[in-house]
């Protein structure tokens, strides 16, 4: 139990301790924070480690496991031993007086194609008459790099993309804004320590390697990208901009989150045997315009978070601190576990009804998009990962 006045059920107990990086309302530079309750704790002002003095987490991930554990552990010492008082109380603002930050340097960024059921529906929305799966979709984890330069905290609005589109029944493409815009609700990880060029990462490595667990907003525009993925994959259709959650809950917070993970047939290649088979129990929620649309559940996963990036790594490519991968659009089986918008509405074809009465295909200029997601905690209570928001704002003027 901590000394502090924590809002009974609010996720940001001592069973947490998320990072972030925040600036005060009085200025000066962006730091390091955990949150508790509804406060941010400054850790460079209680932890002795210049670290934490830093614009962002990528230092503090550099320093590997065993040091995340023992920060941890100190933080946690901080806020349940009450003769720490005096020294926390003056780091401690309320998150309602700080401004959020993009919590890590971003480096490279790949995404991923986990879920089985968002690829099965993709597949039949896209593809009607033929295989929803792809030949090699249960061999592999399916991936593509991202663009880190867009990548945005939550809050920050995103600009609706122009390119080249085919219109229906057009023989010739034209360009212009998306009117098939899009979101993705997905679940980052972000690597801590890195590897050397030319090794592979285990999958029996992941916690050696990942630092923590955030939320992430693939905004898509499916008209781009229907018109050019064929042959090479997702760009521009992807690359306008993703927003990320500004708290990292770290892996060691997520002891009582383990499952099994979907039983896969065939068995993978052996380098992909992931002999914990576990995923994450991550209840997800998606808000339209503060009205929930979906509740995607992350246990139903067919790809672990540890075979991604033993796939990632298998042809010998390196990882950095502050290179972060995604699972893809996170999708469950029953239409209201749906991860997008082009599931929720197949393609455009069976408009969403909002409970305000308001109907939906794809996303209009103004609309807010909202994730959330719960994991359990070890001490039985429940573990928040904030939140990761966009609002949908006209293309810029080029």
């Amino acid at each position: 139990m901590t000394w502090l006045d924590v809002p009974a059920g609010s996720g940001f107990g001592v069973a947490n301790l998320p990072y972030g990086v925040f600036t005060t309302a009085g200025g000066g530079s962006a730091r390091c924070g955990v949150r508790i309750g509804d406060q941010v704790l400054d850790l460079a002002a209680v932890l002795d480690d210049p670290v934490f003095a830093e614009p962002a987490l990528n230092a503090f991930m550099a320093q590997g496991p065993a040091r995340w554990t023992r920060v941890r552990s100190r933080i946690t010492e901080l806020l349940t031993d009450e003769r720490h008082r005096t020294v926390v109380e003056p780091a401690l603002h309320p998150v309602s007086e700080v401004a959020l930050q993009l919590p890590f340097e971003v480096g490279d960024y790949v995404d991923f194609y986990a879920s089985e059921q968002h690829a099965r529906n993709v597949g039949q929305i896209f593809r009607p008459g033929s295989e929803p799966l792809t030949p090699n979709w249960k061999h592999l984890p399916i991936g593509y790099h991202g663009r880190s330069g867009t990548v945005v905290v939550s809050g920050m609005p995103i600009f609706r993309p122009r390119g080249q589109r085919l219109p229906r029944d057009a023989e010739l493409p034209v360009f212009g804004a998306s009117i098939r815009l899009d979101m993705e609700a997905e679940v980052g990880f972000v690597i801590g320590t890195g590897s050397e060029l030319g090794t592979s990462v285990a999958v029996g490595d992941f916690a050696e390697h990942v630092f923590g667990v955030f939320l992430v907003n693939d905004w898509s525009a499916r008209d781009l990208q229907a018109w050019e993925y064929v042959p090479l994959g997702p760009f521009l259709g992807k690359s306008f901009g993703t927003s990320i959650s500004p708290w990292i809950v770290p892996l060691d917070a997520l002891s009582a989150a383990w499952v099994a993970s979907p039983q896969r047939d065939p068995e993978p290649m052996s380098y992909l045997v992931d002999a914990s088979e576990h995923g994450f129990d991550l209840a997800l929620e998606v808000r339209l315009n503060d009205q929930l649309i979906s509740s995607p559940p992350f246990a139903t996963m067919y790809w672990t978070p540890a075979q991604m990036l033993a796939h990632m790594t298998v042809n010998g490519a390196s990882v950095r601190t502050g290179d972060f991968y995604a699972s893809g659009t996170v999708s469950g089986p029953d239409r209201d576990q749906f991860g997008s918008l082009l599931e929720l509405s197949w393609g455009g074809t069976e408009p969403l009804t909002l409970p305000d009465g308001s109907l939906r295909s794809f996303l209009e200029d103004g609309d807010e998009v909202t994730i959330t997601a719960t994991a359990p905690a070890a001490d039985g209570g429940t573990i928040s990962f904030g939140e990761v928001t966009g609002r949908v704002r006209p293309p810029r003027n080029t």
